[in-house]
């Protein structure tokens, strides 16, 4: 997990969600990065998290997309898949 963590360190986020939310286009988009990068990183913008929790939202994308939250810091959470 360390490694891991040290590696997403120097990734640039691959998706930004704002007010539109989780929506079905959003996690098909993420499958679709996770599939190709295994490890990814998603930043959540304030539009988004107005009336929403950061780390219930990052639970759902996990969920949703079969991944593992590998850490989560503020506004960006990443994401990897086997």
């Amino acid at each position: 997990m360390n490694n891991l963590k040290e590696k997403a360190r120097y990734l640039e986020p691959v998706m930004r969600i704002g007010k539109n939310g989780l929506t079905e286009g959003t996690i098909i988009e993420i499958k679709k990065q996770l599939k190709k990068k295994k490890l990814i990183k998603i930043k959540f913008l304030r539009a988004f998290l107005g009336n929403n929790d950061k780390k219930q939202a990052a639970k759902e994308i996990s969920e949703k997309t079969e991944s593992i939250i590998i850490d989560q810091v503020g506004f960006v959470v990443v994401l990897w898949r086997r």
